[in-house]
């Protein structure tokens, strides 16, 4: 195996070994060895051949103060969120945070990959990408003290802007109250929206000659295209289906409700903080909310009226 030496070394360790093992003097070694007598006098003291390790003694930041690095370590580790997550969320009590200055202070600390998971995900495919007001929208169970509700959900593929309600029922009237307090709740028009090939959606393949489907009604009159997946392949509306798991990770699977209407007032929250504070790393570090502003100045003519008059949360 090759030795690994500094890289202005001027000696290797068989001459290294020779000088301490040699009894002539620092002169006659030096010059022997073509050196400076200081070298040879500075290997004469040791009793190792290996270089001394450069730089500072204990590794720290030269941006970042001891308790910063203190507070990011903690967070890490409590959080395990990715490096982007962290870095969004940790920004706001350290504005001068940048992306590459938390990824090396995660390094010396030894945590900067996370632990493998169990169940390791398969090749992600990006989905195709459509023009603000495509919404894929989908309905999960959920459970209080009081009984089963219904949680249905709508996001939008590309701000990533989430509608969601509770009902006791899963009926195709409730369906289409959803869709209408949706396209009220937007302050731009809906082109698409992509559901399952339920009931509350759409006829059954034996219903084919019946009147047209109450779902598919409201599409008509507000110029929305209703697109269905595939039976038997959730995946084609996976970014519903993923924001239904997070939805239930926040609140029925973490917390206990005794009334439906607990469930309702921390949903709405939920919803208030993720559409406005969230920041998601799909979107360049911005909020579904600042997207959605973002695309009203690009694009103003895909908009009903003004986003920041028009939202769910503070400014509704």
């Amino acid at each position: 195996m090759g030795q690994v030496l500094h890289g202005s070394a001027t000696t290797t360790e068989t001459v290294r070994r020779a000088i301490q093992n040699s009894q002539e003097s620092i002169r006659t070694l030096a010059k022997r060895h073509s050196i400076n007598p200081k070298t040879v006098a500075k290997w004469k003291k040791r009793s190792h051949t290996q270089d001394a390790p450069m730089g500072p003694k204990q590794a720290h930041s030269t941006v970042l103060s001891t308790e910063e690095e203190a507070l990011i370590v903690a967070f890490r580790k409590h959080t395990l969120l990715p490096l982007d997550d962290c870095l969004y969320a940790l920004q706001e009590t350290i504005p001068h945070l940048t992306r590459s200055t938390l990824h090396r202070c995660l390094q010396r600390h030894g945590i900067s990959r996370l632990p493998d998971m169990a169940d390791k995900p398969s090749k992600k495919q990006r989905f195709k990408k459509y023009p603000i007001g495509f919404f894929h929208i989908d309905i999960a169970e959920v459970r209080t003290e009081e009984g089963k509700l219904y949680l249905f959900v709508a996001i939008d593929r590309l701000s990533k802007f989430v509608y969601a309600e509770l009902h006791e029922r899963a009926t195709r009237a409730a369906a289409a109250e959803f869709l209408r307090h949706l396209i009220a709740a937007v302050p731009y028009r809906i082109h698409t929206v992509l559901t399952d090939n339920g009931v509350q959606f759409t006829h059954h393949a034996r219903h084919k000659y019946a009147f047209q489907h109450l779902f598919n009604r409201i599409c008509d009159a507000h110029a929305i295209e209703h697109r269905l997946t595939k039976p038997n392949h959730p995946w084609t509306n996976g970014q519903v289906e993923r924001m239904n798991r997070t939805l239930k990770e926040a609140t029925v699977h973490r917390y206990y409700y005794d009334t439906h209407q607990q469930l309702r007032e921390h949903l709405m929250t939920f919803l208030m903080a993720y559409n406005l504070a969230k920041r998601l790393k799909t979107l360049k570090g911005l909020t579904p909310y600042e997207y959605i502003c973002q695309q009203w100045q690009q694009q103003p003519e895909r908009f009903i009226c003004d986003p920041f008059h028009h939202i769910l949360g503070l400014y509704r």
